[in-house]
Order: C-alpha cells, then sequence, then structure tokens
C-alpha cells in the first residue's frame, strides 16, 4: 500500500495574498462605508466612497502585492547569481559547504560528502538554492500570480457591503453593513484555515477581531466629524 500525505504549503503563495486581498476588501469598504454612514450621509453618497474605495482598494492591492512580491524575487534572483558565480568558481569549496550543511543536520561526514556530491552531480545550482538558501519552487516568488489574487478577492470581499449598502434602508444600513461583513470574515478566516489546514475557530477569531475593531473606530470617527458638521 502507497501512503499518501496531502501538504498544503504550495497553496501558501495565492492563498496568503487571497485571504489578505478579501479580508482587506471587507474590512476597509465596510469600514469606509461605516464611517461615512455614521456621519449622516445621503445613501448615494455612502455608494459612492463604497465603489471609490473597491476601485482605489484593489489596485493598490495589486500594486503593493506585485512590487513587494517582485522586490523578493529580485533578492532570490541576486542570491542564486551569487552561488551560481561561486559553483563557477570555486566548485569544490561549495561541495564541502553543501555537506557541512547535512553533517549539521544528522548526516555522518563520510554520508553527507557522497550527498553533496551526488546532488551536484545532477544540479548543483538546485541543491544550494534549497538547502544553502532556502529557495525551493513551492516558495518561490510569484508576483503576477500575487497581484491577481489579492486584486480579484479584494474586489470581491469589497463588493458584499457594497451590495447590502445599496440594497438596505438608510435607517438600518449600519448596522446591517456590519453584521454582514462581520458574518463573511468569519466565513473567510474559516474558510481560509480549511484551506489552509489551520484551526478553523482560531482564524475566524482573528478576523473577527481585528474587523470588528476596524469597523467601530470608523464609524466613530464619522460619528464625531457628523455631529461637528
Amino acid at each position: 500500500m502507497i501512503h499518501q500525505e496531502h501538504h498544503r504549503s504550495h497553496r501558501s503563495g495565492w492563498l496568503r495574498a487571497a485571504v489578505l486581498g478579501a479580508n482587506d476588501g471587507i474590512v476597509s469598504t465596510s469600514s469606509l462605508i461605516l464611517g461615512v454612514a455614521a456621519a449622516s450621509t445621503a445613501q448615494s453618497d455612502i455608494l459612492l466612497a463604497g465603489v471609490a474605495g473597491l476601485v482605489a482598494g484593489a489596485m493598490s492591492m495589486a500594486a503593493g502585492e506585485y512590487v513587494s512580491v517582485s522586490s523578493q524575487s529580485d533578492t532570490e534572483r541576486a542570491d542564486l547569481a551569487i552561488e551560481r558565480n561561486a559553483l563557477t568558481h570555486h566548485f569544490e569549496a561549495e561541495k564541502e559547504e553543501l555537506a557541512a550543511i547535512y553533517v549539521e543536520r544528522g548526516l555522518t561526514p563520510e554520508l553527507a560528502s557522497q550527498v553533496a556530491e551526488q546532488l551536484m552531480q545532477k544540479d548543483a545550482l538546485g541543491a544550494h538554492a534549497r538547502d544553502e538558501i532556502g529557495i525551493t519552487v513551492v516558495s518561490q516568488a510569484k508576483p503576477l500570480q500575487a497581484a491577481f489574487s489579492s486584486a480579484a478577492m479584494f474586489t470581491i470581499g469589497a463588493l458584499l457591503p457594497i451590495l447590502v449598502a445599496w440594497w438596505a434602508p438608510t435607517v438600518v444600513l449600519i448596522p446591517l453593513v456590519a453584521v454582514a461583513s462581520l458574518a463573511l470574515l468569519a466565513l473567510l478566516g474559516a474558510l481560509a484555515a480549511k484551506v489552509g489546514g489551520a484551526p478553523v475557530r482560531t482564524a475566524a477569531l482573528r478576523v473577527l477581531f481585528w474587523g470588528a475593531l476596524a469597523m467601530a473606530l470608523t464609524s466613530l470617527i464619522g460619528r464625531m466629524f457628523g455631529v461637528m458638521a
């Protein structure tokens, strides 16, 4: 019988960006709507603020993810270039360095030397990238994937509070947007935990806490400015 394990680490890149985008879409847009609504603004202005927040937020998330992950990718490429140069000019020293890494992980010096030699015969740069630098195919930065995942999920997350604000009567707009957004945040946290193999309850409570705090603060600020007006 073949034992199979279903690991989830290969999802970490797009999952992180998607969860961040959806969470930010819900929290920032609902908070913006609640803050504007608390200032006793007309419903049309509330919707305009929500749509503007959606467009600006999605573009900001895409640009931010692309720039930050591209910086990580640039660093990885620079490290690989250094390693490639070292392998060209100091191959034997690099082999000893790789063997020393395997000794620290528990292999005997003789076995570590054999493993390092055989791995470097097949793919010297790949062996050093993985075991010396820590760069793997799974963890390697993917800027476009991160940017698209984050922007798309931000848009989806931001749509719910906007649709609720469009549908709800003005007198109950604030509680309905708050309740719907918090419910979606809890669902998002639970789904992300399920996909990533993490504790569902902890993840849901975590996003609920920060989402509720953001909505409460922006509502308070909106009400203060509304009173002042």
